[in-house]
């Protein structure tokens, strides 16, 4: 059989250019033929004689002989090599070539057992697709842009998968996949990712789904590829988020702001929905770069709040039940963010109680719809006074009814009057030094502080001027009869005008004892608004100077029979404002620290400095952050009150007193 197969080894030297492998491949189909034909005589001897004597099987001799005699030959060997490489290469180039010819020469090696595949053939394909790729990734760095590259790096990566299916053993996918990913991927990320006008940032700022889709498909394959895109992407949000929370202008309308994190965060959702897989360490990355950005600004609660309350009152008129819905869970999904819910809460109180007593809210099912979901959140103490607001409101309905029908004819010719109890605790209120009412409605005031107290024993009444509202009936010249919806501060000024045409500054302040800032809004806005000027100034000016003078406006006219004067209210407090929310804020922290503290030492008894302010952290940081310095003067203070006392030998040291 070698004298045979020495002979076929001539004649398939002899074939010349691509009749090589047609040659090497039809004297294999023979000699596979002539095998199975020697193995079938010899059965007999295959099945007795070999096993007992260790000696080869007669087919396996065969093809070790074929293996070592012609695919050994050293003439046939490196032109074999060559051949099949030379073949892959034209592929590559886009000819065809004849894939049922190599799928046979292949399997021939796979025969002839694995280590001839690997050996002979496999581990020379690798390399030169190695080279080949690397040389091609360099030409396309330099002259695509990184959306180009990516597809072309894709193409190639499917080109390979495909090779393997038509003609290659399954196991070199693996492999041939790591070739391409580490020469065309791994080897050049870095540069793709910060590519300039292409580059990942590019394609955020783009929108660029495909793009960014395919880089995350092609990024997953090689080692770290995930992590860099994730660096970058969290970088740039943080810089634009950083950027977006401390521009002045910006911060000049509180609602657009919200709006613009709102729009920020949706289109980054959408990015790692639709070209991220929804990965799970990417949505975790966006949402740490959100808090770490809206926590740069101190006055990021105010304007979440400031947002709700511009929705809740008039922006969503009209909108759908699932709509208000997506809103509010957009909100909450901000408010998590929050490191100080409870400066959110206080704001939100404030604007939630303006809301109410106007009955300016779009909708009570929306507004408890967002309690719940604090609830829901935070717990139960931190939705309690809110929801006891609500309480107060419908009580109120029931009062009043009972008012009116006990007191129905004493009251029929005077004012109506419609009250609204508060309860202390529930209400943000403040303590206001009551202003001078007219002398027409505290008769009907009178009558309804009597009846209340006359029902409730043991309770306290004290008007809240600051937030009622008011209508008044108004003849202007020529017997123009206008109805005026305006604050309750607004009616204390206009009802002076009956009795004097003409009165100065001073003068008002002295009569109604108005707050100087709350009088100089309620007066630029009777006096200075066009089409609400029920009043004149003099001199005329945008703003109320402790010198000008007010005349009733008889020339006043309106197309509308209700005219709606609101105040100028300062959408966002000032700074003197801020800060005093903010110590009301540090005032209120304070005991809920200190009961942090003793919580904590009642179950542990002995603790040291470090340990406390770690857990008191743990224990309120889903309200606020406390600050360390705060909790030390908090156990100071629960020292001098004997809650705590300080280890004689260590002074980091805590013991609880029982």
């Amino acid at each position: 059989m070698s004298s045979h197969l020495k002979e076929i080894c001539n004649s398939i030297e002899a074939a010349q250019g691509g009749l090589f492998l047609e040659e090497l491949n039809r004297k294999w189909a023979e000699h596979n033929k002539a095998l199975q034909m020697i193995r079938d005589i010899l059965m007999y001897m295959d099945r007795t004689f070999i096993p007992n004597t260790h000696k080869t099987p007669v087919h396996e001799l065969g093809l070790n002989l074929w293996r070592d005699v012609v695919i050994h030959s050293y003439k046939i060997l490196s032109r074999f090599q060559d051949t099949l490489l030379a073949n892959v290469r034209r592929e590559r180039s886009g000819e065809v070539i004849d894939r049922g010819l190599i799928r046979s020469i292949t399997k021939m090696l796979m025969d002839l057992g694995p280590s001839v595949y690997q050996d002979d053939f496999e581990k020379h394909f690798l390399e030169v697709s190695a080279d080949f790729y690397r040389l091609e990734s360099q030409e396309f760095i330099e002259s695509c842009d990184c959306g180009e590259y990516l597809k072309k790096a894709e193409r190639r990566l499917n080109e390979e998968i495909e090779r393997v299916s038509h003609y290659l053993n399954t196991r070199s996918e693996v492999k041939i996949t790591n070739v391409v990913e580490k020469e065309m991927i791994e080897s050049h990320m870095h540069r793709l990712v910060q590519m300039e006008n292409s580059g990942l940032v590019n394609m955020i700022v783009d929108d660029k789904y495909e793009d960014l889709g395919r880089m995350y498909c092609l990024f997953r394959r090689v080692p770290n590829g995930l992590v860099l895109i994730r660096d970058v992407m969290t970088s740039y949000i943080r810089d634009t988020g950083k950027q977006l929370v401390t521009d002045p202008e910006r911060l000049k309308d509180p609602v657009d702001f919200v709006q613009l994190l709102l729009d920020l965060k949706d289109k980054h959702d959408k990015i790692i929905t639709s070209a991220f897989s929804n990965d799970k360490t990417f949505q975790n990355a966006l949402n740490s770069s959100f808090e770490y950005f809206i926590n740069l600004n101190s006055r990021s609660p105010e304007f979440i709040s400031l947002f709700v309350d511009d929705k809740l009152r008039k922006g969503l008129r009209g909108v759908t039940e699932d709509d208000v819905e997506l809103v509010l869970d957009k909100v909450m999904m901000l408010f998590r963010y929050l490191q100080e819910k409870d400066v959110f809460e206080k704001y939100y109180k404030q604007h939630l109680a303006k809301r109410l007593l106007s009955g300016k809210t779009v909708s009570d099912d929306a507004e408890r719809s967002l309690i719940v979901k604090l609830k829901t959140e935070c717990g139960y103490q931190f939705t309690s006074k809110l929801e006891g607001m609500f309480t107060d409101m419908k009580t109120s309905q029931d009062t009043m009814q009972g008012f009116h029908a006990s007191h129905g004819s004493d009251i029929e010719d005077g004012p109506t009057l419609s009250v609204q109890v508060l309860t202390t605790g529930s209400w943000p209120t403040q303590s206001i030094a009551t202003c001078n009412l007219p002398v027409e409605i505290l008769g009907i005031c009178e009558k309804f502080r009597n009846y209340y107290l006359g029902t409730h024993s043991g309770r306290r009444l004290s008007w809240q001027t600051n937030m009622g509202t008011a209508d008044l009936k108004a003849t202007f010249g020529k017997g123009q009869k206008h109805e005026l919806n305006v604050s309750t501060y607004q009616m204390c000024v206009l009802m002076l005008f009956n009795n004097a045409d003409r009165l100065s500054y001073k003068e008002i302040e002295q009569a109604t004892e108005i707050p100087a800032s709350d009088l100089k809004r309620c007066l630029q806005s009777l006096a200075c608004v066009k089409g609400k000027n029920v009043l004149r100034k003099e001199p005329m000016s945008k703003d109320i100077a402790d010198t000008d003078t007010f005349l009733f406006n008889d020339k006043f006219t309106s197309k509308f029979f209700k005219v709606k004067i609101g105040t100028v209210v300062a959408q966002r407090e000032s700074e003197p404002e801020n800060q005093e929310t903010r110590q009301r804020v540090e005032e209120d922290r304070k005991p809920q620290i200190e009961a942090a503290i003793v919580r904590i030492m009642k179950a542990r008894r002995l603790l040291d400095h470090n340990n406390i302010v770690a857990e008191v952290t743990k224990q309120l940081q889903s309200r606020f952050l406390p600050n360390p310095v705060v909790i030390k003067k908090r156990i100071e203070s629960l020292i001098e009150r004997e809650f705590l006392e300080r280890d004689k030998g260590d002074r980091k040291l805590y013991h609880y007193l029982a």
